[in-house]
């Protein structure tokens, strides 16, 4: 087996480009089974949106599909659209719903809209009346207060013995609100919510657990689970060790190492006043890639609350951010590296599998979520498959 980030395949562009990903195809379809082992019983759908949490919804979902996932969530009916080519025989679920005007994307691309409110309900029953029989599925609100039908508005639809025929729930599925946290209150009242909501629509699939639920054990997992996060490498619980694959690494081409005296300021604001004769590498990245200005080793309110700043990897060695992240460019402060390890074209890793995707989330007062999902366009893209 090949080293998962090898770049012996890689392209030109990518190995001249200032900012570059390079993503494992394998580790994301191990970490898909992984989720659905743990799934025990139930089946595991895998969730897409938001471009695949930002690794390419077109490779990810082909490397998904192939895998096995038959059923996919995406967030908006284009992201279905897209993903339909390359998951041509599975359920793609559209956690929007349905809106005036976006019929065409579910009944010409076969797309499952997932219906949260009396309004959507509403017109659904009007799109199928007018394009024929379609499947949809329901979600329900049991104390998210985000989208969903009420548990009483889902009830009295179960037992509305007026509604029409053609109205065919495939799934019922809830949200977790507190599932990273195994040790919340919350989880326990959302599971009894929802098992009368699920109780009330016998025969039909139900779904409550996204990644950090199907951790929960199995009375979490029902017929359906959406692991999301957890396929991409990032931590779903708190407080545990992260038991999946790193699935992505980004890099930044280091333009200039400079040398700069002790007493002089580093970056805007010249919050950092440099202790000691340092040298500074200078990375081709910055917060319009999605390398957060939170990250900052200086110069941002979160320094002040006692949580350090990001590192960057290179040589072997963590090196930290020096003062503020720029929108183009940030600092690395390189003094401990070894000066003949590193020199001016060589990569930096800003997250991946020696700078964990969490811990610099972390630095920046976020998620591993956010980080993935805020990736810019300006990277270059290689795509591995080590087996």
């Amino acid at each position: 087996m090949t080293d998962a980030f090898d770049l012996s395949e890689a392209s030109d562009e990518f190995l001249a480009a200032p900012a570059r990903l390079t993503i494992d195809l394998t580790a994301v379809a191990n970490n898909w089974r992984d989720m659905a082992k743990r799934s025990g019983k139930a089946r595991a759908a895998a969730v897409v949106k938001a471009d695949a949490y930002g690794l390419g919804i077109e490779d990810v979902g082909r490397t998904l599909y192939h895998a096995g996932a038959r059923d996919f969530f995406v967030a908006v009916p284009a992201e279905g659209a897209t993903l339909r080519a390359y998951a041509p025989e599975a359920r793609i679920f559209v956690l929007s719903g349905i809106w005036p005007g976006a019929e065409h994307f579910f009944f010409d691309y076969d797309l499952v809209p997932v219906l949260a409110s009396e309004e959507q309900l509403a017109f659904w029953m009007s799109a199928v009346a007018e394009h024929g029989d379609h499947p949809c599925a329901l979600h329900v609100d049991t104390g998210f207060n985000r989208l969903g039908l009420s548990i009483e508005e889902a009830l009295a639809l179960a037992d509305d013995v007026s509604r029409p025929a053609s109205f065919s729930p495939v799934l019922v599925l809830s949200h977790l609100a507190c599932a990273d946290d195994p040790s919340s209150p919350m989880n326990r009242q959302q599971l009894e919510s929802f098992r009368r909501v699920s109780a009330a629509f016998e025969g039909i699939d139900s779904s409550l657990s996204a990644s950090a639920g199907i951790f929960l054990g199995p009375e979490y997992h029902f017929d359906l689970t959406r692991p999301g996060i957890a396929i991409y490498g990032g931590e779903a619980v708190n407080g545990v060790p992260n038991p999946m694959r790193p699935t992505i690494k980004a890099e930044a081409r280091i333009l200039q190492i400079r040398e700069a005296k002790a007493g002089e300021s580093v970056s805007y604001g010249a919050s950092l006043k440099l202790a000691r004769d340092s040298r500074l590498a200078i990375a081709s990245a910055g917060y319009a890639d999605g390398y957060q200005r939170s990250v900052s080793g200086s110069g941002v309110g979160l320094r002040q609350t006692g949580i350090a700043g990001a590192h960057g990897f290179i040589a072997g060695h963590k090196v930290p951010v020096a003062g503020r992240v720029t929108m183009d460019l940030t600092i690395f402060d390189v003094t401990d590296v070894p000066a003949n390890a590193i020199a001016a074209g060589d990569y930096i890793e800003l997250f991946g599998p020696n700078m964990p995707l969490d811990d610099v989330a972390r630095a920046a007062g976020t998620i591993g979520y956010e980080l993935l999902t805020s990736v810019g366009l300006r990277y270059e893209r290689h795509y591995n498959e080590t087996e």
